[in-house]
C-alpha cells in the first residue's frame, strides 16, 4: 500500500511540475498575442518573462525558510494554491501593469516547489531509487514542453491568449487535490531557525555547486533562447517548423531526464554532471558546424534537449546532499540557480550575434560555458579529495 501512494504522491509533484513548466514556457509562444491585446511592444511584453523568472529567483529561497514550520505536505499545498491564484490572475489581467505583477507573483512559488519537492521525493522512494524519483517529479515539467507548451500557444494563436493561463489555473487545481489526497506525511528534519539555515551559503561546497548550476545550464540555454532563427535563418526551414522544433527538443529532455537519473545511479551525481556536461560540450561544438542542414539540425535538437536535461537530477542531489541540514533551503536555492542560468545564458550568447556573428555562435558559447561547468565541476571534487585528505577521513565524491 506504502509503493501506492508513493507512486501517486510522485504523480502529484510530476502534476505541478507540468503545470509550473508550462506556465513558464507558454508565454514565450503567445508573446505576439499578449503584447497585441494589451497594445503594447513585443521587447515590452518581453519583461513579462524576466517578471517571472525574477519572480522565481526571489521566491526560492524566500518561501522555503518561511515556510520551514509547515510540514513539507502542507507547504506544497499552500504553494500550489499561490500558484494558482495569480496564473489565474494572469488569465484576467486587463493591463501590462497587472499581468506583471501577476508574473512575478506566479512565480515565487516555482523554486520552492521543486526544492522542497525534490527532498520530498528523495524520502518517498525506495532505497537506491532516489534519482529515479526526484526524475519522475521533473518529467512533468519536461513533458509541458511537449504537451502543454504546444497547446497553450496553440489556443493561445487561435482564441485567445488568457486562455492558455486559464489552463495553468486548471492544472493547479487538480495539483492541489492530488497533493491533498495522495501525499503522505514526510517526516523533515527540524527547521533549525532562519539564521542557522542560512548558514548553508558560507559552505563552499554548497556555492561551488550552485555556481555550477548556473553555469552549465547556462550554456543549454545560451543555444535553446536562440533555437527560432537558427532553424529558419541558418538551417533555412520554414517558419512553421520551429513549433514542431521546439516540441522535438521536448521530447529529448523527456527522454534525458531519466537517462540522467540513471548516471546518477551508476555514478556518484557529481560525476554524473560532469560527464553529461562534456557530452554537452562535444554536440553544442558539433551543432555550430552542422546547423545549416536542416534535417540534422532537428536531430540535433533532439540531442542537445536530451543531453541538457541528464543534468537536472544529478545536480540536485549533489545540492541536497550538499546542504546538510538545510536540505529544502539548498534544493530550492538550486531553482534559482537554474533560472540564473537561463538568463545568463540568453546574455552571453546574444553578445557575438548583438555583433553580426551568425546564430551558430549561441551553440560556441553554450559549449564554452558547459566547459566552464566542467572546470568548477572537477574543481569542486579536488576540494573535496583535499578536505577529505586534510580531516583523515575517506574520500567520498
Amino acid at each position: 500500500m506504502a509503493e501506492v501512494t508513493n507512486k501517486k504522491a510522485l504523480l502529484a509533484l510530476a502534476i505541478g511540475g507540468f503545470g509550473i513548466g508550462m506556465t513558464e514556457f507558454v508565454i514565450m509562444g503567445i508573446l505576439p498575442d499578449v503584447a497585441a491585446a494589451l497594445n503594447i511592444s513585443i521587447p515590452k511584453a518581453g519583461h513579462f518573462i524576466s517578471a517571472y523568472a525574477l519572480g522565481v529567483v526571489v521566491g526560492a529561497p524566500l518561501l522555503t525558510t518561511i515556510g520551514n514550520k509547515w510540514a513539507p505536505h502542507k507547504m506544497l499545498l499552500y504553494l500550489m494554491i499561490w500558484f494558482t491564484v495569480f496564473n489565474t490572475i494572469s488569465a484576467f489581467a486587463d493591463s501590462y501593469s497587472l499581468l506583471l505583477v501577476a508574473r512575478f507573483l506566479s512565480g515565487l512559488p516555482h523554486g520552492a516547489f521543486f526544492g522542497i519537492g525534490a527532498v520530498v521525493a528523495g524520502k518517498l522512494a525506495r532505497e537506491g531509487k532516489s534519482a529515479k524519483a526526484i526524475a519522475t517529479m521533473f518529467s512533468g515539467l519536461t513533458i509541458a514542453n511537449v504537451i502543454g507548451v504546444p497547446l497553450g500557444t496553440y489556443v493561445g494563436h487561435h482564441y485567445h491568449w488568457s486562455i492558455s493561463f486559464m489552463i495553468v489555473g486548471v492544472i493547479g487545481i487538480i495539483t492541489m487535490l492530488s497533493i491533498y489526497f495522495w501525499m503522505p506525511k514526510v517526516e523533515t528534519t527540524p527547521s533549525r531557525g532562519m539564521a542557522n539555515e542560512f548558514k548553508v551559503f558560507k559552505n563552499l561546497d554548497f556555492l561551488g555547486l550552485i555556481v555550477l548550476t548556473m553555469v552549465g545550464t547556462g550554456g543549454f540555454f545560451a543555444w535553446y533562447s536562440y533555437i527560432a532563427p537558427l532553424i529558419t535563418d541558418v538551417a533555412g526551414l520554414n517558419e512553421n517548423i520551429v513549433s514542431y522544433a521546439m516540441i522535438i527538443a521536448g521530447l529529448g529532455m523527456v527522454v534525458g531526464n531519466f537517462v540522467g537519473a540513471k548516471l546518477a545511479e551508476i555514478f556518484s551525481p557529481l560525476k554524473a554532471v560532469i560527464i553529461s556536461l562534456v557530452v554537452m560540450v562535444c554536440v553544442l561544438l558539433i551543432n555550430s558546424f552542422v546547423a545549416s542542414s536542416g534535417y540534422v539540425v532537428l536531430l540535433m535538437t533532439f540531442i542537445i534537449g536530451m543531453t541538457a536535461f541528464t543534468v537536472s537530477t544529478p545536480i540536485q542531489m549533489a545540492v541536497i546532499k550538499s546542504a546538510k541540514g538545510s536540505e529544502m533551503l539548498g534544493s530550492s536555492a538550486n531553482q534559482s540557480a537554474f533560472n540564473m542560468g537561463n538568463a545568463s545564458g540568453a546574455f552571453f550568447a546574444g553578445l557575438p550575434i548583438a555583433y553580426g556573428l551568425s546564430y551558430t555562435s549561441a551553440s560556441i558559447v553554450g559549449a564554452i560555458m558547459a566547459s566552464s561547468g566542467v572546470v568548477l565541476a572537477i574543481s569542486i571534487l579536488w576540494y573535496r579529495k583535499n578536505k577529505a585528505t586534510k580531516k583523515g577521513l575517506a574520500f567520498q565524491n
